[in-house]
C-alpha cells in the first residue's frame, strides 16, 4: 500500500481528502496545515506521494515542503491549486499539479498519473480535467 501525506491548511477539505485516498486503498500518513509541520511530517513518515496544497495557513507555499523532501528520496509531490499557472510552480520540485476544484475520481488518477511518472512510464495521452506535469 502506497504512503501518501496530506498538505492543506482547510481542514474540511483535508478530511475529505483523507477519506477519498482512504477509499482508494492509499494509506494516509497524517496531515499537516503549514511547511513546518508538513516537513516534519515527512521526515517521519516517508510518504511515497504527497497531494499539497500550494498556499498553506502559515503564508508561504507548499513548494517548499516538496524542495525540502524531494531531494534524494522517492517522493511524488502532486500540488494542488486553484491557480496553477502561479509562478511559483515555475521550476518547482514535484510532479504535477491538479487544478481546484476536481472530483475524487480525477485525484486518484492524478495520484497514479505521478506514481507512474516517478517509475520512468510513459504518461498516457487522457489525462485527468486539470491535470498537468510540472516539468
Amino acid at each position: 500500500m502506497l504512503k501518501i501525506m496530506i498538505v492543506e491548511n482547510d481542514a474540511m477539505i483535508a478530511d475529505y481528502l483523507e477519506d477519498v485516498l482512504n477509499d482508494a486503498g492509499y494509506e494516509v500518513c497524517g496531515i499537516a496545515p503549514d511547511v513546518e509541520s508538513a516537513i516534519a511530517l515527512g521526515r517521519a513518515c516517508q510518504p511515497d506521494l504527497g497531494i499539497i496544497d500550494l498556499r498553506l495557513s502559515d503564508g508561504r507555499f507548499g513548494t517548499e515542503v516538496a524542495a525540502a523532501l524531494c531531494p534524494g528520496n522517492a517522493f511524488g509531490a502532486l500540488y494542488s491549486t486553484g491557480n496553477p499557472d502561479h509562478p511559483v510552480l515555475q521550476g518547482a520540485m514535484g510532479v504535477a499539479c491538479l487544478s481546484k476544484p476536481y472530483t475524487p475520481d480525477a485525484l486518484v488518477a492524478a495520484l497514479t498519473l505521478v506514481r507512474a511518472r516517478m517509475m520512468g512510464e510513459a504518461t498516457p495521452a487522457s489525462l485527468p480535467n486539470g491535470f498537468r506535469l510540472l516539468h
